[in-house]
Formats: C-alpha cells, structure tokens, sequence
C-alpha cells in the first residue's frame, strides 16, 4: 500500500515538473506583468518588436526584445488611447496605432495614429499624426444587433493604404470579416470596403482579432485564439481571393497581436487571462 501510494505521488510530482505545453507555438518569453494586455505588435527588423495595450491602458509605445523583455517605452503625445487595438509598419519604418476598436458599435471617432521612426526615438514623448476615418456603410451608431460589423482588431500597410479587418460582434454570430483600405495619410477619409470574409462560426475562435502582412507582400496573416488564416497567391488588394490555408496552432488562450518577423515567420503575443498568457511565441509557416 505505502509502495503504491508513493509511485502515484512521483507520478505527480513527475506530471507537475513537466514543462507547459503551447501546442504548435515556441514559447519565447514572458513579458512584463505590466503589459497583461498586448493588443497588438510589429516589428521592422525582427529584432525590436513594438507592443501597444488596449481600452484603458496608457498611451504609450513598448518596445521589446525577442524574449519579451522591455527595453524602451514612449509616451505618443496627444495621442489617447480610446481603444488601441493593433499595430501596422510601413517600408520607411513609420508605426501606425490603430485606434479603432469599437465593441459597441457606437464610436464616430475612429482614427489611426501615425508616428515616425520610433526604432529611433529616445526615451520620453514622440508626437503622431492623425488619420481620421469613418465605414460609409455605417448609418446608425449603434445599428441593430444583426449588423454589428462595425468593431475592428486588425489591420496592416500596404502600397500607401491601410488595409482594416473588422470584428463580427452580430447577433447571430456569423463569423463574417468585412475588408477596408484606408489613405494612409493625415486628414480625414472614408474607408472603401473591397470585400469580405467568413472565417468560421465559433464566436471563441474565429473572431479576427489581429493581422500583418509579410514582408515581401506574398502572404497575409489573420488571427483568432488558436487559429491563423493564412492568404498567398492574390493578385488584387482583395488578398482574401486568393488561396486560404487555416492554421490551428494548438495552443487555446486569448491570442490578441501577430506579426511576421520575417517572410515565414510570425510571432504571436496573447493576453494575461488567469494563468495563461501573458507570453510571447514564434510559428514557422516552413
């Protein structure tokens, strides 16, 4: 009897010393625990990745290292943060924070903010520019429960626009992502919807809750929690025409930030739910 109970209490000890499991991921750091709520990243070199926190959080730039360590921290001057949601990189290494998120369905001040060279910048305050925005196929702020369609998590840069990807928060849930490009440039504009798409029906899962492009321009990343929706093989700005392969990284937690850190690599960060979270990871697409 004492025998049996002492190789079941090394089965245990030997289960609890077993290292975390992050399912197709590789865990590369713990981030600081006052960044529990990342809500988007980017990075220009693969080396310094910029991280932003959302609704409530401070207005501030954090950038970290490949093992989540904090190295530097800006205050975007005059820059609040409503709902920051996701971050977006152009080739001249100028960061856009979008400023977009829209739970509700009720906000008529959407914007972008846009700040220059922050790789650059020392530590203390760094100014941005604003770029305004509004859905022309919005009419009431908030329009019935069947249309909420207007909330958005994700988006990124490509040739002089900013391409937004919006959160289904419809009732009944469809899973369906609307697409729209944006000037981005300072001033005031109307998004131009180009098209849409179902990702899938699991409101816990298939929410698009951030999104990047590669760096070469060939492949597009959208993520939900567990999930990457990858897009090759388009040939207009429509990039959800083109080949789809979905992704299940095997890992469940609240995934809120992608960015490629290369053509075929992306890096993932999720929030601080409980116990989980709070980490950053790579994924190879080799």
């Amino acid at each position: 009897m004492i025998r049996t109970a002492l190789l079941l209490l090394m089965g245990i000890l030997s289960a609890c010393a077993q290292k975390p499991w992050y399912g197709d991921l590789t865990y590369l750091g713990k981030l600081p625990s006052k960044l529990n709520e990342v809500s988007g990243i980017a990075t220009q070199d693969g080396e310094i990745i910029w991280a932003i926190e959302d609704n409530g959080n401070k207005d501030h730039l954090y950038a970290l290292n490949l093992k989540g360590q904090l190295i530097k921290e800006l205050e975007v001057d005059k820059a609040k943060n409503h709902d920051w949601e996701d971050l977006a990189l152009d080739p001249n290494g100028n960061l856009y924070i979008g400023d977009f998120g829209n739970n509700s369905n009720e906000r008529d001040n959407l914007r972008i903010y846009k700040v220059s060279s922050p790789d650059t910048a020392k530590k203390g305050k760094i100014k941005a520019q604003k770029i305004s925005f509004h859905y022309p196929d919005q009419k009431k702020f908030p329009p019935k429960k069947s249309n909420l369609r207007f909330d958005c998590e994700a988006f990124f840069f490509h040739n002089d626009f900013l391409y937004l990807i919006t959160k289904d928060r419809s009732q009944p849930y469809l899973g369906k992502a609307h697409l729209y490009k944006v000037p981005a440039i300072e001033g005031k504009h109307t998004a131009k919807r180009i098209g849409e798409f179902v990702s899938c029906t699991d409101r816990q899962f298939c929410s698009i809750t951030a999104a990047d492009i590669s760096p070469d321009g060939k492949k597009v990343a959208l993520l939900g929690s567990g999930f990457i929706w990858l897009f090759t093989d388009f040939d207009s700005e429509d990039f959800t025409k083109g080949n789809l392969r979905k992704i299940d990284v095997l890992h469940r937690t609240q995934q809120e930030s992608i960015c490629f850190k290369d053509n075929n690599t992306i890096l993932i960060v999720d929030e601080q739910s409980k116990t989980k979270g709070r980490n950053l990871y790579s994924y190879s697409l080799d």
